[in-house]
């Protein structure tokens, strides 16, 4: 309720009235004056309130009058009316009814209370009241009324004093708070700042206004008083102290600082008056040194005062927090002592308030950045801050050095005995905790048996301080044990949280925090730093003066926490520095905070080189105190720096103890050790550190170095083992004291696994550069496990690999920044010699490459080319290791990517073939088979859907897969992918061909462009045409692979792909192939075949037979000759009328026929069959000709079909690149349409052909010269095929077909017929001797001279003189019958008497042959008797001299039937020769022939040979009968012609017949076929002709008939003495029979003059001689003389004999009738 409403204001005036009427009433009787006045008092109220309207104005005028009685009741002393007085006075004061004047009065009043002792608190009370309501009081009024609280202020009454304290404490604050009014009142008013004067004038205060003049005075005043000097203003003041001094001053400080920093005077107070105050009261602190003697120093030291230090500190932290801006050089001061009070040598209450004081600053981190741009930040001052933060680092490692026992001052530290019982404890070292139980109960820091409990000492952020409130206390306090160091530990982390949040803040506004554009960010900062060129700077000098104390401090008590939130609060410390230094790119401190939580992961002295290291590089930036005497006891912490110079090497940390340990590990070293043990504030710090590298990876930068490789340490110790993409799962290790880990740690592993994983799936936040250092990291993590994992098979640590996967896997989206350095890395750890390494690497680049193609890129990978190759490398550089797992995975993977991404591979076609192809053969089996298994796949399934311009590499690796030398059963199927291959291309040629002109087209440009020739193979070709031609030439590089098997494949497949797509190729092509292909490959199979080795080859490996054809490499390169040759041969046949229209077709014949000449003349007898095979097929002989497709005129040899083929084009139009695939193909719409024989019919070729054939048959019927073993002969067929080529052959030739050709055709046939058999052979080829059968080579040879006379036949006159030469020929085989042909100087043995294994070679029976020869010559002769050549050659003369041969031997031929045939075919022969002959007898040319035909009459009737013993009668008979058909040739195709023939012929048959009718007996025959053996039958022939000869009327010459007559009279003689001694000897004999001969003799005798009387009987009377009558005549007694004889034989001859004279029984008529005429 306001003092200023009606009512208000009329209850003011009723109760001044009851006031004054209670007064009067109270001093009626002892002091009537003041009763007066008190009843005038009422009547001026009343007055006042009836005449004026404002009441308040109007009694404020008067008020000294209103005031006056109770003024005078005051002066009564009288207690009752005193206090009735000064309420009266309090309420007046209440209503601002009291003047400045009455003011002056009443305080006057009260201090004459004051100094009367009367009514203390009520004069408090008033006073107050007075001073508050308003600002009447001024001056000297003022002052006395604030002396008058003073003054109570020590009084003896304790209440008194109190109120009077607090009353103090209000007025000034009153007096402060008037300054303060007055100020916002003069606000808009702008005054002229006084000129500033000396500070010569102390009391320069005439510039202020009245309140702020007498709070100038008063402040002034109460510094002199704690000074202990006289007030200037406070009149009156009898006594103060300096405690409640130095409160008043702080709560003026504290309370009003703008006064002090809007006031030059006020400012400069503070510096003249307070600073010089403070530190002179310091003093006593800063001179003290606990426990030094006193005798040591002369004078003696002021002791420390713990209430005037304490209060001294609260006006230093008031100073520094408002006024630090004023007094920099006074604060420095301040600061330094501040730092100083922590000295270990200050007593133990000192240090907890400096603490407490530091506390305060350290809540402040503006003030702390002041403090730093203040300080640390200029030249030459003090680095306050730093000394601040290293102060409180000292100080907190002081605290855990215990104190020696023998120091005295023991006694003053709190809980002395802890401190004495700390070397006990360390003494029983930390068995004597673990029997405890090893958890302490209580919160607490304990390094090396010192034991600090942890308090709550203050609510995290702001300082409350303990004994800094201890405003009561006179004695120091005692501190309890443990409250320094909670303190200076919430310090550090204040300090901490302070500094980085309100740097965060600053950052947090000059740069966003999501993963931004690297230029953004550089553009950004730039700016920043143009923006605030100042800021940055203090930042980093800020942390740069704290980082070293912070991390010692920090470090130490992580060391020694054994609490889990303590070391949470430490930890979580650490890694906000670490982050803010990272942030502030400051790299040592951030790699030290990060190397300190690195290290408290591990086990104690864990030794971890890359901590190490970075810790060394530390060693110079650590604080001098660490180096000061302070670190008597190092602590673990610092032992990798070095301390005073040395390194120093700390045994064991001091809180192992303490420590629950939850795991038990290996290390990873190279070396193995023990076991290493992790405790459960290891697992804390690893929490953090995964923490810190999720949170806060992207300033970590190089020390993710660190990081990992702590994590990798960790990991390793707790067992965990990469599982699939690269994610840990808890394994166990694999060697060595497994790992022991407890439930609690056991559970914690998923937990952690999956931090991990998470920690690098977050790698995709990183910005750029940040991922870049994580990569790097990791690398040089994985190099170092590398180094580690040489030379010894130990489990190698797959931690780095498995994170570079998990890394890349989560960074696909941008997958090419880190791609290079991330699979360079991994392919050097696939070359890693441990398996398991090199495996985590392969699996690692094989993940990383599937998932790339994968995934689903922006731009998409087909339209990223180049990304797509740059997945693919990798996978391409893999081919470069040589381990075979390494190879196995990365064909596994190529697998994958086929069956998944095969359809989208596009570009990637190169390399993923590459890889495939990149097979060697010493990779092993497997290896290949996996590789093979990828091509196939690639064959089967995306032929179609690759670029064309890969097929190349697809054949090219096929082929590759064909020549490795591992699995047979590969190189074969691969010659059939080739064929596949080879039909993909046959059934998309359109297509392909289209796709790889375009891609022509481009590289042409470009070769263009670049001035370069285009670099392809086989490149004038179009680049389908080339295709073609490389799948050729690697089915040809197969063609000569060393395996016989793979030889034969690839030749059939490449044969048989161009003969059925050879169509597709432009005629041109064709010239490559064949010269580059076809004759090239001839080339190097020849080369082959006639280097291979002869060596036989043991049967193949284990239970494999090789067939005696195949057992030499020569044997087995033999077929792959025949094959090759053979397909040649083919594709020129078949390709006919293509490869004529190619300009040099004669040229490409002449090479062919060179070819099968040298292999049909190889040693190899296989090959030369086959190379005939092939000659026959290149000249069409053996083409094989359907029924249906025969027309009528077929010539006589089986030519080929020649089939015009249907096409639009015609046999001459060439091809031209313009046709369309489709059009070549339907103009060749197979291969066997072969061009019509006009087209063949080319004379060159079939000469070339000829001398061809001619150098085969020359040099392979040549004989041996020598009589060599080895030499090699000719096979039977072989030599038939050769002879069988010439008919076919020769119909091309004919027409320029020469004698000169005739004889050298002759000397081949000759010189095959010649060759003989090899024994082994010979069972197969050769009859049995007794059959009379042709060899098939006999038979070609005959036929070959049957084509030629055929072809005489009917050729022209000119060709008919060749007869006699066939005559000659045939003759010459006629012959062999007896004599058979010798083979050079080779041994043969007649096939008869040859046991097959004695001679190696057989001669042939030739006798079949030579009689079919002589069949021939028969028939020939026959046929051409008359031909003008065949007489005037005397054919007819050869004929029968060499028939001469076999008559003469006759039974001594090698066959019987030889001299049979002989005979018949001469008398066919001379049937018609010597028709003839006669017909040309005047011409003289068959005069040399009588005479041979006379000799062979005689050698073959009367032959020297003896019929063989075993000849049965029945034979010899039938022999006799060819005798006789002689002899009636003689009488039937001779004799009758005698006058056309010669007389010496004539009379050589005459003498011969002669000798043929008189048998002279054989002394050889037994009795029994004496009769037979006489050759009667022949005789009685002889004999007849002879006579019918005698008796001719047609005797030309009487020479002749004299002969014949001669003849007779001897015969006639001979019967007469064979009678006559037949007689005599019978006579002589008597009873003995005679011998068998001879009867036989006188048989024969009597049946030729039978013979003779029948000729007689049967002759013209007049052709017979006198004489020859008379002889007859004359036989006949001796013939009587017989009849005696007993042989009935005889007899009977006999009488056939006497029988016939009867005819001469006549009469003798006509005797007479002679007589007479």
């Amino acid at each position: 309720m306001s003092t200023s409403t009606p009512e208000a204001v009329k209850k003011l005036v009723d109760n001044m009235q009851t006031d004054l009427r209670s007064l009067s009433m109270e001093c009626k009787k002892k002091f009537p004056p003041v009763k007066e006045a008190a009843e005038s008092g009422i009547v001026k109220i009343k007055t006042i309130a009836a005449r004026n309207t404002g009441i308040l104005a109007a009694l404020k005028e008067n008020s000294s009058e209103v005031v006056q009685p109770f003024l005078m009741g005051c002066g009564t002393k009288e207690p009752k009316i005193t206090q009735l007085c000064l309420a009266a006075i309090q309420r007046l004061m209440t209503h601002e009814v009291v003047s400045e004047a009455a003011a002056g009065n009443i305080i006057n009043m009260l201090w004459q209370l004051m100094e009367n002792g009367l009514e203390e608190l009520k004069l408090l009370q008033t006073v107050l009241v007075l001073l508050t309501t308003n600002t009447v009081a001024h001056d000297e009024a003022l002052s006395k009324a604030i002396v008058v609280c003073f003054r109570l202020h020590f009084t003896k009454d304790n209440i008194t004093n109190n109120t009077a304290a607090a009353t103090v404490r209000q007025v000034v604050t009153v007096v402060f708070e008037r300054m303060v009014a007055e100020d916002e009142r003069h606000k808009g008013i702008i005054e002229q700042p006084p000129a500033v004067q000396g500070n010569s004038n102390r009391r320069s205060s005439s510039t202020l206004r009245p309140c702020a003049k007498d709070a100038y005075m008063l402040f002034q005043d109460l510094c002199q008083l704690v000074n202990a000097d006289a007030p200037y203003w406070l009149a009156g003041m009898t006594e103060m102290t300096r405690t409640f001094g130095l409160e008043l001053l702080e709560s003026v400080l504290n309370d009003f600082p703008q006064v002090f920093l809007q006031h030059q005077e006020f400012s400069f107070l503070l510096k003249e008056r307070v600073c010089p105050l403070v530190i002179k009261l310091f003093s006593p602190n800063i001179k003290f040194r606990q426990g030094s003697n006193a005798t040591s120093s002369p004078a003696p030291v002021e002791k420390p005062y713990f209430p005037i230090c304490m209060r001294l500190l609260r006006v230093v932290s008031v100073l520094i927090k408002h006024f630090y801006s004023l007094l920099v050089t006074e604060c420095e001061i301040f600061l330094s002592l501040l730092v100083k009070f922590l000295d270990g040598d200050k007593p133990q209450w000192l240090r907890a308030v400096a603490v407490e004081s530091i506390h305060r600053l350290c809540v402040q981190p503006h003030l702390l950045r002041s403090f730093c741009q203040s300080y640390d930040m200029k030249q030459h001052s003090t680095k306050i801050f730093r000394d601040i933060v290293n102060a409180l680092g000292s100080f907190i490692q002081s605290l855990f050095i215990v104190p020696n026992v023998g120091n005295p001052a023991i006694a003053n530290t709190p809980g002395g005995a802890a401190g004495a019982g700390g070397p006990a404890t360390a003494q029983s070292g930390p068995g004597a905790a673990g029997v405890s139980g090893g958890v302490t109960p209580q919160s607490a820091f304990e390094y090396r048996g010192t034991w600090i409990p942890i308090m709550t000492v203050t609510v995290q952020g702001s300082a409350k301080a303990t004994y800094l409130e201890m405003l009561d206390k006179v004695e120091p306090p005692s501190i309890p044990e443990g409250y320094a160091m909670s303190v200076a530990f919430s310090c550090l982390l204040d300090l901490v949280r302070g500094i980085t949040s309100m740097l965060e803040k600053e950052l947090g506004q000059s740069a966003p925090q999501t993963r931004p554009d690297p230029a953004v960010v550089q553009k950004e900062s730039s700016e920043q730093s143009d923006k605030e060129p100042g800021t940055r700077a203090v930042w980093v000098e800020m942390v740069n003066a704290c980082w070293c104390g912070l991390l010692a401090a920090l470090s130490l008590l992580l060391d020694a926490s054994t609490d889990e939130t303590a070391t949470e609060n430490i930890l979580k410390a650490e890694l906000t520095m670490a982050s803010l230094c990272g942030r502030l790119s400051l790299v040592t401190p951030r790699d030290a905070f990060i190397t300190a939580i690195c290290k408290a992961s591990l086990p104690p002295h864990y030794a971890l080189t890359v901590l190490s290291s970075s810790a060394s590089t530390l060693t110079n930036k650590l604080p001098d105190y660490i180096c000061g005497k302070v670190l008597a006891a190092p602590t673990a912490t610092y032992t990798a720096f070095s301390i005073q110079g040395q390194n120093v090497q700390i045994i064991s940390p001091s809180s192992e103890s303490h420590q629950q340990v939850v795991a038990v590990g290996q290390p990873l070293t190279v070396q193995p050790q023990g076991t290493v043990v992790l405790t459960a504030k290891n697992i804390q710090c690893m929490r953090t550190l995964l923490n810190l590298a999720h949170c806060h990876g992207a300033v970590l930068g190089t020390s993710w170095q660190l990081v990992l490789a702590t994590l990798q340490h960790l990991v390793w110790i707790l067992g965990l083992k990469p599982g699939s993409g690269g994610a840990l799962k808890p394994g166990r290790a694999v060697e060595g004291p497994s790992t022991v880990l407890t439930t609690a740690v056991m559970t914690d592993l998923p937990v952690i696994a999956n931090i991990l994983s998470r920690l690098f799936e977050s790698s995709q936040h990183l910005d750029d550069v940040s991922l870049h250092h994580l990569i790097n990291a990791l690398c040089s993590l994985s190099t170092e496990a590398m180094d580690m994992a040489y030379g010894n098979n130990k489990e190698p640590s797959l931690f780095a690999v498995a994170k570079l996967l998990e890394t890349g896997l989560v960074n696909m989206d941008r997958i090419e920044i880190l791609w290079r350095p991330l699979t360079g890395h991994l392919l050097e750890v696939c070359q890693h010699p441990n398996s398991r390494m090199r495996e985590w690497g392969a699996e690692a680049v094989t993940s990383l490459i599937k998932s790339g193609l994968i995934y689903k890129h922006e731009p998409a990978l087909s339209q990223n080319q180049r990304l797509q190759l740059l997945l693919l490398n990798p996978l391409k550089e893999l081919s470069n290791i040589v381990h075979a797992d390494i190879r196995q995975k990365q064909l596994e993977c190529v697998l994958q990517i086929l069956q998944s991404q095969g359809d989208s591979l596009g570009p990637g076609w190169p390399l993923v073939l590459g890889v495939i192809g990149a097979i060697r053969n010493d990779q092993g089996e497997s290896l290949i088979r996996t590789a093979f298994q990828c091509l196939q796949l690639v064959v089967t399934d995306f032929l179609p859907t690759m670029p064309c311009t890969c097929l190349q590499i697809v054949v090219d690796v096929a082929g590759s897969f064909g020549l490795q030398n591992q699995e047979l059963n590969i190189s074969l199927t691969s010659i059939g992918l080739l064929w596949n291959i080879s039909d993909h291309f046959f059934q998309r040629g359109e297509t392909i061909e289209n796709e790889l002109d375009k891609e022509e087209a481009i590289l042409e440009k470009q070769a263009k462009e670049k001035g370069v020739p285009l670099n392809r193979p086989f490149h004038p070709a179009p680049p389908f045409d080339c295709l073609w031609l490389c799948l050729y030439a690697t089915l040809g590089e197969l063609c000569v692979d060393p395996r016989p098997a793979v030889r034969k494949s690839a030749g059939q497949t490449l044969f048989s792909t161009i003969t059925a797509h050879g169509t597709l190729l432009q005629q041109a092509t064709w010239h490559t192939v064949v010269w580059k292909v076809l004759f090239h490959l001839l080339d190097r199979v020849r080369k082959s075949s006639t280097t291979a080795d002869k060596e036989k080859i043991e049967s193949g490996g284990g239970n494999i037979l090789i067939h005696h054809s195949r057992d030499t490499a020569e044997k087995q390169w033999a077929e792959t000759w025949v094959l090759t040759l053979a397909g040649v041969a083919r594709i020129f046949n078949t390709r006919r009328y293509l490869l004529q229209s190619l300009g040099d077709f004669f040229k490409a014949w002449e090479v062919l026929l060179g070819h099968i000449q040298s292999a049909a003349l190889s040693k190899n007898s296989e090959v030369s069959l086959a190379a005939l095979k092939s000659f026959q097929e290149i000249l069409q002989i053996v083409t094989p000709v359907k029924d249906s497709e025969k027309p009528d005129a077929l010539s006589a040899v089986n030519m080929p079909i020649l089939i015009d083929p249907v096409t639009a084009s015609g046999p001459g139009r060439p091809l031209e690149r313009t046709d369309s695939l489709a059009e070549r193909l339907s103009r060749y719409s197979g291969a066997e349409q072969i061009p019509p024989p006009a087209e063949i019919e080319d004379s060159a070729l079939w000469w070339s052909a000829w001398n061809a054939w001619y150098r085969i048959g020359t040099d392979s019927t040549k004989p041996p010269t020598s009589s060599e073993k080895l030499a090699f002969i000719p096979s039977q067929p072989f030599l038939t095929a050769l002879i069988q080529i010439f008919p076919a052959l020769y119909q091309h030739i004919k027409t320029g077909f020469s004698m000169d050709d005739l004889k050298k055709l002759g000397v081949i046939l000759h010189g095959a017929v010649s060759v003989p058999i090899s024994s082994d052979a010979s069972p197969f080829i050769l009859p049995s001797y007794t059959e009379a059968v042709l060899t098939s080579l006999q038979e070609a040879v005959l036929t070959s001279l049957d084509v030629l006379q055929k072809a005489i036949c009917v050729g022209p006159e000119s060709m008919q003189v060749m007869y006699p030469a066939i005559f000659d020929q045939l003759l010459l085989f006629v012959e062999f019958s007896c004599k058979p042909p010798q083979y050079g100087k080779l041994e043969t043995k007649h096939v008869a008497n040859a046991k097959y294994n004695q001679a190696e070679w057989v001669a042939l029976n030739y006798v079949p042959f030579a009689e079919k020869s002589l069949e021939v010559v028969t028939d020939l002769y026959q046929k051409t008797a008359c031909h003008k050549a065949v007489v005037s050659e005397k054919v007819l003369k050869k004929i029968i001299k060499t028939l001469r041969m076999p008559l003469s031997l006759k039974y001594a031929c090698p066959s019987e039937s030889t001299w049979k045939l002989a005979v018949s075919s001469l008398l066919k022969v001379l049937s018609i020769g010597l028709q003839v002959a006669r017909q040309h007898a005047s011409s003289g040319k068959f005069d040399t022939m009588w005479p041979e035909l006379a000799n062979a009459f005689e050698d073959f009737l009367f032959t020297k040979s003896t019929p063989p013993d075993n000849l049965s009668i029945q034979e010899f008979q039938k022999n006799e009968g060819v005798d006789v058909e002689v002899v009636q040739l003689i009488s039937t195709e001779i004799l009758p012609f005698a006058n056309f023939i010669p007389k010496e012929f004539v009379g050589q048959i005459m003498a011969m017949l002669n000798k043929g009718s008189i048998h002279s007996q054989s002394s050889s025959f037994t009795e029994a076929e004496i009769d037979i053996r006489m050759r009667e039958e022949f005789s009685k022939v002889c004999f007849e002709t002879l006579l019918q000869f005698s008796f001719s009327n047609k005797v030309t010459t009487p020479q002749e008939g004299y002969i014949s007559r001669m003849a007779l009279s001897v015969l006639l003689k001979r019967s007469q003495d064979v009678l006559h001694r037949y007689v005599e000897d019978e006579r002589l004999s008597g009873r003995c029979p005679l011998p068998r001969q001879q009867v036989t003799e006188i048989i024969f005798v009597l049946k030729a003059i039978s013979t003779l009387m029948d000729s007689l009987k049967k002759t013209q009377p007049e052709n017979v001689d006198a004489n020859t009558w008379a002889q007859v005549i004359a036989l006949y007694p001796t013939l009587v003389e017989c009849i005696t004889c007993s042989s009935s034989e005889v007899s009977s001859a006999l009488k056939e004999a006497l029988g016939p004279f009867k005819d001469f029984m006549q009469p003798p008529v006509t005797k007479v009738q002679n007589g007479e005429s």
